[in-house]
């Protein structure tokens, strides 16, 4: 019995030490794995974002249009940390008046969103991003296939994106522009529809290439010239041979879809829609046909004026669906491009420091908008 006895107090000794040991592991492990958390704010995922867009800015991808001075503090008399290229990426921390506050690998700072590009889709998920340039150009004129254009990946511009969990086109605009065509794309989802953009900003190389192999096969081919050249038109109402506002961030192609199905997605946080398929609506010709079979206008119209495209008359091809694009974008405050049924603008917003195309854009940054960081 005295033997039993033993062999029990033995036991519940070891079983004493064994839980001592299991806590005194756990203190020691606990603070370091709190530290070792990222800053984040937990939120049920039950209601929409309620802003200027379809989701928050604090993760999103961003980009710096022109070189910029990255600032220790949201003013411009701030001490510059660094000096920001055209074409850098970063991660928007938050926003702060009209600055942003980024981080860029080791670096955080503020720079001016005015002059900042940012990824459509990690604000706007519910549009439809498509851009054909990026693996095979639907560029053509009259018809006609360019050269090394048509069918032909002419940058790349997609990436893994982590906010959205998927491979997903990097499609940036301007800040500002982005929450026009945020207006535009809500007028559109009212009504059972959605924009599905093709294209926003465009390198210039990209730019030089297209009109370069437009104008050979012009010079070999009467129908082309004949469709960029008429008493009304020339090639630069199709391509410009300058900077366009596609090196500039301030302009979109895009078409219009009927939604016919539609479901919500959890996105951090927050609840996004995304379209499940889609019609695309007929149009007056097939998206970048670059020739006068494309034009709005009956006329040209200046694309320096905010205000002139609404005395023109359209163009005879003009059709339902591309004059319901033109009325959901031109209410957001986007201007239409008289040569091009697809081409929208939000005007010079960045008229004292235009971006030069210099630059292509290869990576996302994004997060999820769970994270807030401080």
């Amino acid at each position: 019995m005295h033997r039993y006895a033993k062999l029990i107090r033995w036991t519940l000794l070891v079983s004493i030490l064994s839980v001592l040991i299991f806590a005194a592991v756990r203190a020691i492990q606990e603070p370091r794995q709190a530290a070792d958390l990222p800053k984040v704010k937990i939120l049920p995922v039950s209601e929409r974002y309620q802003g200027d867009l379809e989701l928050p800015v604090a993760g999103a991808t961003g980009y710096a249009s022109v070189a910029l001075e990255l600032k220790s503090l949201p003013r411009s008399d701030a001490a510059t940390i660094a000096s920001i290229k055209a074409g850098t990426g970063f991660t928007v921390v938050k926003e702060e008046g009209d600055w942003w506050l980024v981080q860029n690998g080791d670096q955080t700072g503020w720079l001016p969103h005015k002059y900042c590009l940012i990824n459509l889709p990690d604000v706007i998920p519910s549009i439809i991003y498509d851009n054909t340039n990026t693996y095979a150009s639907k560029l053509v004129s009259s018809g006609r296939n360019l050269p090394g254009i048509t069918g032909y990946a002419l940058y790349p511009g997609k990436s893994y994106n982590a906010r959205l969990g998927k491979e997903e086109f990097i499609m940036p605009v301007l800040y500002a522009m982005a929450k026009k065509i945020h207006l535009a794309q809500q007028a559109a989802l009212a009504e059972g529809n959605a924009l599905k953009i093709y294209e926003t900003y465009r390198p210039h190389t990209v730019q030089k290439r297209i009109v370069e192999a437009l104008q050979q096969l012009a010079a070999k081919d009467a129908a082309v010239m004949k469709g960029i050249n008429t008493s009304l038109w020339h090639i630069s109402w199709f391509i410009s041979t300058g900077i366009s506002n596609h090196q500039r961030g301030s302009a979109i192609d895009v078409s219009l879809v009927q939604v016919t199905s539609k479901k919500d997605i959890a996105i951090g946080p927050y609840l996004g829609t995304v379209i499940s398929s889609y019609e695309e609506f007929t149009m007056p010709t097939p998206i970048h046909e670059l020739s006068a079979a494309s034009v709005r206008f009956a006329v040209p119209v200046t694309a320096k004026s905010a205000t002139a495209w609404k005395e023109a008359k359209f163009a005879q091809a003009m059709n339902g669906a591309a004059i319901k694009l033109q009325e959901y974008c031109t209410n957001a405050g986007l201007i239409p491009l008289a040569s091009e049924w697809w081409h929208f603008d939000a005007g010079l917003a960045t008229a004292d420091h235009r971006s030069v195309g210099d630059y292509t854009l290869l990576k996302s940054y994004s997060r999820s908008p769970l994270k807030q960081l401080d």
